[in-house]
């Protein structure tokens, strides 16, 4: 759905960078770089961007008016 704005375990915010790890991703760099570069070294936070998947586009669909 919408990516969390903190870690569920250390409470980082995170949610501020997931549009440029998203875009810099899908061009093609590595994950793990990206994320060294974003200043994320705990693994629980890197857990939070590798794990999460945009569904809320198919979830949009289902909607009521």
């Amino acid at each position: 759905m919408i990516i969390p704005i903190r870690c569920f375990s250390c409470g980082k915010p995170i949610a501020q960078d997931w549009e440029e790890y998203s875009e810099r991703t899908l061009k093609g760099e590595n994950p793990d770089k990206v994320m060294d570069s974003l200043g994320y070294d705990r693994y629980c936070c890197r857990r939070m961007f590798i794990s999460h998947t945009e569904i809320i586009d198919e979830i949009m669909h289902y909607r009521r008016y």
